[in-house]
């Protein structure tokens, strides 16, 4: 198994953790909060984790716009992530865990864009 592939295999589990955290989080927000950016929340993660689970199944050429994508629902994460905090739904303990887990997520996305991107340069 490449190094490539066990990064992205570490992908899944802390993909999970970090879904499993903000389902948390959203519940105890706002009861409108909860249905309206809650479920965008949700969707958001919910797309990430589908992309994820296709990353194992398409070849190298394609992983680059599945990686784009995943990116791409992480940076929106991480903006309705601040609007929650910007607008006192989420405290400060709330809002440090869930950035450190994206951050986290986002550094493995960042490597693997790095490196598909290098390689589909051929």
């Amino acid at each position: 198994m490449s190094d490539n592939s066990k990064t992205e295999l570490q992908l899944i589990p802390k993909s999970e953790n970090y879904i499993q955290y903000m389902i948390e989080v959203i519940f105890k927000l706002p009861r409108t909060e909860k249905f309206s950016i809650g479920n965008e929340y949700k969707t958001s993660m919910y797309k990430m984790l589908e992309n994820i689970m296709y990353l194992s199944k398409i070849s190298d050429e394609q992983k680059i716009n599945c990686i784009n994508h995943i990116d791409a629902d992480l940076n929106t994460q991480r903006i309705f992530l601040r609007i929650m905090y910007k607008n006192r739904w989420i405290d400060d303990k709330k809002f440090k865990v869930a950035s450190d887990l994206i951050y986290e997520l986002g550094k493995i996305v960042g490597g693997l864009l790095k490196y598909y991107g290098k390689n589909n340069k051929k």
